[in-house]
């Protein structure tokens, strides 16, 4: 056998191979933040807060030195042989029917907003003086979907949450998600947003999206090695076949002769 007919093999050999390691992720499809250099500062001048949505379920206890005088306002309900407060559903035009004040609307509002209108709604009265309005929102969850470690529902406990945090909750990215193209669906009131943001470039922080808001849904894709790789281990099987193959006959041949 002649040593360009064993360079032949040996060379399709390495192209099968080349093949196979091409379509594997790189360094560059999987890091983080890029561009961002060292001892490089970004201050957050960011100023959102999240604000409140039709479906909104909400919480309000109202609280003074006297708690006689809060009894109407914080209504309770049997759950179980324990009392808990009830909580108001912010209707579908922005409403909430609370005890007493009647329709309040919050749509649009901030949860320290919403805070302020109601002292200002008990002070128009007369109703209570210097009252503590304590005001969460119950339904602030996030939905985390695609290729991260642990899709699923998160809830929120705080007033806002960005997306690296969802993401963290969803126990990060696997290798095989797209780092560069990560989609936000947003509803507010019915109308859907949809929003890409590139995880690679520091430039995310500045993103109108890089804090969430409730009931947002983060949607990771698969990269280009997770789908070509679908049938990873078909594949490998097939390299390894082609190859032995190559190799067994190459050896052949050259024992041969």
């Amino acid at each position: 056998m002649s040593i360009s007919l064993i360079k032949s093999k040996l060379f399709i050999i390495g192209i099968v191979i080349s093949m196979f390691l091409t379509s594997c992720a790189s360094k560059q499809d999987v890091v983080y933040f890029q561009n961002a250099k060292n001892f490089e500062t970004i201050v957050d001048t960011d100023t959102f807060t999240a604000k409140l949505k039709i479906g909104d379920i909400v919480s309000i206890y109202v609280s003074t030195l006297d708690p006689t005088v809060t009894q109407p306002y914080n209504l309770i309900r049997s759950a179980g042989g324990q009392g808990e407060l009830i909580d108001y559903l912010i209707d579908s035009e922005g409403n909430v029917d609370y005890p007493v004040l009647g329709k309040i609307k919050l749509l649009g509002l901030t949860v320290e907003e919403a805070k302020a209108l109601f002292k200002k709604k008990f002070a128009e009265g007369k109703l209570l003086k210097d009252p503590v309005i304590i005001f969460r929102v119950l339904n602030f969850r996030v939905t985390v979907a695609g290729e991260v470690n642990n899709p699923g529902v998160y809830p929120v406990t705080g007033e806002r949450v960005s997306i690296l945090e969802a993401l963290g909750m969803a126990g990060d990215l696997t290798i095989k998600g797209r780092r560069d193209n990560i989609l936000i669906v947003r509803d507010f009131n019915g109308t859907k947003t949809y929003t890409r943001i590139d995880l690679t470039n520091k430039e995310v922080f500045n993103s109108p999206v890089y804090y969430l808001t409730q009931n947002d849904y983060i949607y990771v894709e698969p990269n280009n090695s997770a789908i070509s790789g679908a049938s990873g281990d078909a594949r490998i099987g097939t390299l390894i076949s082609i190859a032995s193959f190559l190799i067994t006959t190459t050896l052949l041949l050259i024992t041969r002769n």
